[in-house]
């Protein structure tokens, strides 16, 4: 197997991880446990559910790990392409991963609180989860842009399909206008839901290919630039 092949399959494996620990994190167990609006309903919420939100809370870190590791190999995969726009995908991996960190620590204090039961714990928990909400409002404008160099270095390197490549860049913009029009027009949620589909439709397209073709040989072959160790 090319050694390109080998960093295409681990890449693909941690942002399948990345996958996993997103939607059982952020889309099964947050719903539950760390939820908005009443003071007293959300620490309710919370402190009926400590063991689920532990299991969250490990999820979401579990997020963080994914990501850099998802971010560092994209960059060991395509730097040889082009190193400016290898570093730009993963720096802007990099910066969701510390956007979620954040949010990681908020549910961590979060929960604590809410163990403890202070006099205003309640208020305390209920800002809290709303500061981790914000953390993932700015983690998701960089997962968003992350895609378009992603998409770019698909298109020059030959590694998938060049379909995937325009398909990541599409979505990678439609994330960032999604994330706009939900900020000016809060009640747009449908429209924004659906410019977010070709993101998700690139995302695990771009993962099957690195898991199961790895780097196709051909392309494996092609000149690359010259990158200092």
């Amino acid at each position: 197997m090319h050694p390109l092949s080998r960093t295409a399959r681990l890449t693909g494996a941690f942002y399948l991880g990345l996958a996993l620990t997103g939607m059982l994190g952020f889309l099964l167990i947050r719903p539950q446990v760390f939820v908005t609006g009443d003071s007293a309903a959300v620490l309710e919420a919370l402190a009926g559910n400590l063991p689920l939100a532990r299991v969250g809370l490990l999820l979401e870190l579990g997020i963080v790990v994914t990501q850099v590791l998802t971010a560092l190999w994209f960059f060991k995969l395509f730097r040889g392409v082009n190193a400016f726009a290898a570093g730009a995908l993963a720096t802007l991996g990099l910066m969701n991963a510390v956007a979620i960190l954040g949010s990681a620590a908020s549910l961590s204090t979060a929960i604590q609180l809410a163990e403890s039961g202070t006099g205003d714990a309640a208020v305390q928990v209920s800002l809290l989860i709303v500061l981790s909400e914000g953390f993932w409002a700015a983690g998701v404008v960089f997962f968003g842009a992350w895609l378009i160099p992603m998409g770019l270095l698909v298109l020059q390197s030959g590694f998938a399909w060049r379909w995937i490549g325009w398909v990541l860049i599409v979505g990678g913009i439609g994330y960032i206008a999604s994330i706009v029009l939900v900020t000016l027009a809060p009640e747009s949620t449908t429209v924004a839901d659906l410019l977010v589909i070709p993101a998700t439709v690139g995302e695990f397209s771009i993962m099957l290919s690195l898991l199961i073709r790895g780097v196709p040989a051909l392309a494996a072959a092609r000149p690359r630039e010259t990158v200092s160790a």
